[in-house]
């Protein structure tokens, strides 16, 4: 994506919050979608800095340039999705019990849900990517 494109693409999400904050005030949403809303402002604001920092800044464009072609970088980035998974479905796992023995049982669906959902994308994906390579 050019970079032209991608702060088109942060004004927009800027645009998009303060769209929904302005519903709400107007009365037309409730104050979840202007929670979302202040969140799309701040996070457009901040990419929009860094893609004007980056087209400014040689030595930021650089920096941001190797990082994102380096093969060690990849790497790490790939294996802290790994353990995040990993950590996602033990500690999901165990809720979902605490959450039965504490009696919530309308939450239970909701976790161990997440846990089958999780390890259905990661055999989907592990199926995938045995055939593809």
């Amino acid at each position: 994506m050019n970079y032209s494109r991608r702060i088109f693409v942060s004004m927009f999400w800027v645009a998009l919050g303060v769209i929904l904050i302005i519903c709400n005030i107007a009365g037309f949403i409730d104050e979840f979608w202007s929670g979302m809303g202040g969140g799309l402002i701040g996070g457009g604001i901040f990419r929009l800095i860094k893609q004007i920092k980056y087209r400014t800044n040689e030595e930021y464009r650089e920096m941001i340039d190797v990082e994102s072609s380096d093969e060690r970088n990849k790497y790490i980035a790939n294996k802290a999705w790994a353990w995040a998974g990993y950590l996602f479905v033990m500690i999901a796992a165990l809720i979902s019990v605490v959450f039965k023995i504490a009696g919530y049982d309308d939450l239970v669906p909701v976790t161990s849900g997440s846990v089958c959902l999780i390890l259905v994308l990661y055999w989907g994906a592990y199926m995938y990517l045995r055939k593809k390579y």
